[in-house]
């Protein structure tokens, strides 16, 4: 249940968080006293689920910024209509999460090229995706690159660049668009710009950065007085000769605002004047903060992906650098805290592509032209309980050592140690293997690639004191959640909201117009606890410990073979 405390500030006022996923972005209203819930709206992107500028084959994922253009302006709207005019009157703020890094390429002004004339259906003129893997040689060069200068400029992203970061992606727009290098004034991150966009925002330079995106992603660091400087980039490529120049070396805390809403978005989302617009951040570590997080708590994200958070105070971390995760940047979680950034490249969408692959001769019954007739409308249906019916299924099923094994890396690994060549892979099937078998193999895969982190966690330094589990899946799937449970031996909590990551932006929204001080204030005032703990099972997590050891020699042999052919 919602936090019932009314704080210091008063009653009534409320703010807005807003949540931008890989499939939809989710805006929810909250009072900002209480936490109380006061209305949400969801709007799915209609380019993406049209499989617009991508390329699935070619791991190329774009999005196109009218898709969060529309969705900001249609879930905000029927919030207010929703909630009613004393609510839409009493909004005082709004913060802005976003998956990352989902960069795009903009010109002088701020605005996307994929706006402008010319460039609306240009791939390349869109946001790249997290999950876009196209810049793989620019990762690896960027890797290659770092270990001929003596300061270590990968050394708070876990020493390795990922493709799925900023400056990878962008060398490799560069590279392959001549249209978009020329019209390309700077690279800006989705959760920097929608704040810039809601502010009115007219020139790219002064677009205020958030140092979650920044730190994690791009390289920024107070120990390099900003970002490497040019000449580690110009070195590199002279692509990227100046880029360093168009960004600003001073970032913030999400708790910080972007400024007052614009005249232009008040009227358009029919709100006063007077609204802040808070710095955005990364729907993980949003995310985080939605869920109650607390230090050496791991705050695991469980979606498409998973982004695992981890705070600690600085001064008990001072000069520890974790290997092979997404990075540690003061202040990109809680600010005053170091916030530490690890997770997986493939969580559900390891899910969703085993039923989509077994679902895939309904296709044929939904194709007119195949099929002969044009019913089928029970296919989507069908398609929507395969997964709750092999959870079920698998769930039953008994374990045993020499079971079916998986390797989760479909879609490469992000940590520890990011390498998006490695490939999944299914072993030690028979003519025995059925689908719910075929389907717990790939869960317990990814349990074992979520304990992975741990171990390396653990074996860096920092300490897992507790698990917190956050997301679509963490709600939806029991069976999931009691395998994560016994594959990692650590009681994990739930925590009770369906939408975490828009209830922590709130949460920031309502820091950054001054109703709370700290954002741990807001935590705790608008926080709505935890609904559930799955506690391992002993005879099943003594099996797992083995079987882990057997997903561990898996990999080392698909990341040797993988060597074999790059």
């Amino acid at each position: 249940m919602p936090n019932t405390a009314t704080s210091h500030m008063g009653k009534d006022q409320f703010v807005i968080g807003v949540d931008y996923g890989t499939d939809s972005v989710r805006s929810l209203i909250v009072n900002a006293a209480n936490g109380n819930e006061i209305a949400s709206s969801v709007f799915f992107y209609p380019r993406w689920k049209d499989g617009l500028y991508c390329n699935p084959a070619e791991n190329v994922w774009r999005q196109h910024p009218l898709d969060y253009i529309e969705g900001l302006e249609s879930t905000i709207k029927a919030c207010l209509q929703q909630a009613g005019a004393a609510v839409a009157q009493n909004i005082r703020a709004i913060s802005v999460d976003t998956t990352g890094s989902t960069p795009v390429a903009v010109d002088e002004s701020g605005t996307p090229l994929g706006l402008l004339p010319g460039f609306e259906q240009n791939p390349n003129a869109q946001f790249v995706l997290w999950k876009d893997h196209s810049s793989i040689k620019e990762a690896a060069a960027i890797n290659t690159h770092s270990a001929t200068f003596d300061v270590n400029y990968l050394q708070f992203v876990g020493g390795i660049y990922s493709s799925e970061w900023f400056w990878a992606k962008l060398l490799h727009i560069l590279r392959v668009d001549d249209s978009v290098r020329k019209a390309c004034y700077s690279w800006v991150e989705h959760c920097d710009w929608i704040p810039f966009l809601l502010t009115g925002g007219r020139h790219a330079a002064a677009m205020k950065r958030g140092v979650c995106a920044a730190g994690h992603k791009a390289l920024w660091a107070k120990e390099f007085n900003g970002y490497p400087p040019d000449e580690f980039f110009s070195s590199l490529d002279p692509l990227l000769k100046a880029f360093t120049t168009r960004l600003p070396k001073t970032t913030y805390t999400a708790d910080q605002a972007a400024g007052p809403i614009s005249p232009e978005w008040a009227q358009r989302l029919g709100l006063n004047p007077n609204v802040i617009i808070g710095v955005g951040a990364f729907d993980a570590h949003m995310g985080a903060v939605g869920g109650q997080i607390e230090p050496y708590h791991l705050s695991k994200v469980m979606g498409t992906s998973t982004c695992d958070m981890l705070v600690a105070p600085l001064k008990e971390v001072e000069g520890l650098l974790v290997k092979g995760i997404c990075g540690q940047v003061p202040g990109s979680v809680i600010p005053g805290m170091m916030g530490m950034e690890a997770g997986q490249s493939a969580f559900g969408d390891a899910y969703a592509w085993f039923r989509n692959l077994i679902a895939w001769p309904l296709q044929l019954i939904d194709n007119p032209a195949a099929s002969g007739n044009s019913a089928t409308n029970n296919v989507d249906a069908i398609i929507d309980k395969i997964i709750p019916q092999l959870s079920r299924h698998a769930a039953a099923l008994p374990l045993e050592p020499n079971d079916e094994l998986s390797l989760d890396w479909f879609n490469g690994r992000r940590t520890p140690d990011a390498n998006q060549l490695l490939k999944g892979a299914i072993t030690g099937l028979s003519l025995g293997s059925d689908a719910p078998r075929v389907f717990r193999s790939i869960v317990e895969a990814t349990c074992f690639g979520a304990r992975t982190i741990v171990d390396r966690f653990i074996s860096e330094g920092v300490p897992v004191k507790g698990l917190i589990g956050l997301g679509g899946v963490a709600k939806k799937s029991p069976f999931i959640m009691q395998m994560m449970a016994d594959v990692m031996n650590r009681p994990l909590r739930i925590h009770s909201s369906e939408q975490t990551c828009a209830l922590g932006a709130a949460m920031f929204a309502a820091t950054a117009a001054g109703l709370y001080p700290k954002v741990e204030e807001a935590m705790n005032a608008i926080g709505q606890g935890f609904d559930a703990t799955y506690t391992p099972d002993p005879a099943r997590a003594a099996i797992y410990e083995l079987r882990l050891r057997r997903y561990g020699q898996l990999g080392q042999f698909v990341e040797h073979t993988t060597k074999d052919y790059e």
